[in-house]
């Protein structure tokens, strides 16, 4: 109803122009100058109206636009105050900014929950503009990964980690790359994948780094299983059988016969040659069988463990050993009360282990001291290290001590280690090394909190 009061206010004033006009026209044309004194002022009056009249509309207009232009939408134009002709115009603006205002507050709502999951989520994520390099979007999964606290530009990354930058540039929509970095002597492993989106006409490259260095030790595990269990069973099949032979062709040099036809000196060689086959098949049996130990844990038997009693533990088994060789063994545990579920028996295995390589590994320092120590990283993990000040290793073995068959030392026969992971991967959990060529070496054991 308002809407065609208005529209027939437009239309009078417009009529009122027109038969000013008219009238004048008529009087010029007439000459009838004296009635031009009402109806010149009338057109002039009709005329300014009308102008003033879109003036009005138009400077609506213009407030209504500068609004918009700096997304001001809370502002409100008085629909009662207005004049009749602008209530439409006003009401129209309101419903506008009203409209704008909720489709403001629901992309809002919605950028924030985006926000929450993207920092909830484990997997680093970066954007960035593909021009100009400029970072529009970082989770706090990606610093920590990286262990970057900021970056401004992805070519920031070039001075912290050239490898990873150049990888990343490189890195096409759609591709999938494994990528290493080092983070306090200890390699990461991570599955980089990248994608393009488009936004107010800007390229944006996508980037998500997800760590799959647990991911990738239980599969490399789950191979290393399936290996062994088929060498262990092809090489026991074929040495059990020569071992075999060589006991009856010792019994069979023993009989009269045999004894009387060959020469003594032949007889000792042959006898000395079937005594070291049936040594070797022995010992490779006795090897073998060693191995075969990775793939007999398959249950664990959990309790809840104090960490200060299984240290206590440990140092009371280790004393001798280690006043033998003058190692100071230190115990740092800032929570008595701390606890882990686990099968105390098998992780004292591993613990054990770790002690006799960390001994091993300080024997020839001028102050040789191993340290156990124990604190929860987060509500979700607990950490456990075995700390010495041994020689350390080089970075090339530090992803090669925990693969089977390998060992550092002459006599080791590379199954410790081995056996210590795969107790960890049993346990949900993890191990892993840092380590510094000259200062020591620190094993982690991660435990996962139920």
């Amino acid at each position: 109803m308002i809407f065609n009061r208005y529209e027939w206010r437009l239309v009078l004033r417009v009529i009122l122009l027109f038969i000013a006009i008219t009238a004048t026209a008529i009087i010029v044309e007439r000459g009838i100058y004296l009635y031009a004194v009402i109806t010149v002022p009338l057109v002039v009056y009709s005329l300014l109206d009308l102008i003033r009249f879109n003036k009005k509309a138009q400077d609506e207009v213009n407030q209504f636009v500068e609004s918009i232009h700096y997304r001001d939408f809370s502002r409100h134009f008085d629909v009662r105050k207005a004049p009749n002709e602008l209530k439409p115009l006003r009401k129209g603006f309101n419903d506008i900014n009203t409209t704008f205002k909720l489709i403001s507050r629901e992309r809002e709502t919605q950028y924030h929950y985006l926000q929450k999951i993207l920092e909830l989520v484990d997997t680093g994520i970066l954007s960035y503009e593909q021009e100009t390099g400029e970072i529009s979007w970082i989770n706090e999964a990606f610093k920590n990964l990286i262990s970057i606290p900021y970056l401004k530009t992805i070519h920031s990354l070039n001075k912290r980690e050239p490898d990873l930058y150049a990888d990343v540039v490189k890195l096409k929509p759609g591709e999938a790359k494994v990528m290493t970095i080092t983070r306090d002597q200890q390699q990461i492993k991570m599955l980089v994948t990248a994608s393009i989106m488009r936004s107010d006409e800007k390229m944006y490259k996508l980037i998500a780094f997800q760590n799959v260095s647990e991911a990738l030790d239980e599969t490399e595990s789950k191979a290393w299983s399936k290996l062994l269990n088929v060498m262990t069973h092809e090489i026991m099949n074929s040495v059990a059988p020569i071992s075999s032979l060589a006991d009856t062709m010792k019994n069979r040099l023993q009989s009269p016969e045999i004894v009387a036809n060959i020469h003594g000196t032949d007889l000792e060689d042959i006898s000395l040659g079937i005594d070291t086959i049936k040594r070797r098949s022995e010992g490779l049996l006795k090897f073998t069988e060693s191995y075969r130990s990775l793939n007999k844990i398959t249950n664990l038997d959990t309790n809840k463990v104090l960490v200060r009693n299984m240290f206590e533990n440990l140092a009371s088994l280790m004393r001798p050993t280690l006043e033998k060789k003058n190692i100071e063994l230190e115990i740092i545990l800032r929570d008595p009360a701390l606890a882990i579920e686990l099968d105390v028996n098998l992780v004292d295995q591993v613990m054990i282990n770790l002690l006799v390589n960390a001994i091993e590994a300080v024997k020839d320092r001028e102050n040789p001291r191993i340290t156990l120590s124990a604190e929860v990283q987060s509500s979700s993990k607990t950490l456990v290290k075995v700390l010495d000040n041994g020689l350390g290793m080089p970075p090339e073995l530090l992803d090669k001590i925990f693969i089977p068959f390998f060992s550092t030392r002459k006599t080791g026969s590379g199954i410790g280690l081995s056996l210590c992971k795969q107790i960890m991967l049993l346990h949900k959990g993890n191990i892993q090394v840092q380590s510094t060529e000259g200062r020591g070496s620190a094993f982690i054991l991660t435990f996962t909190n139920n």
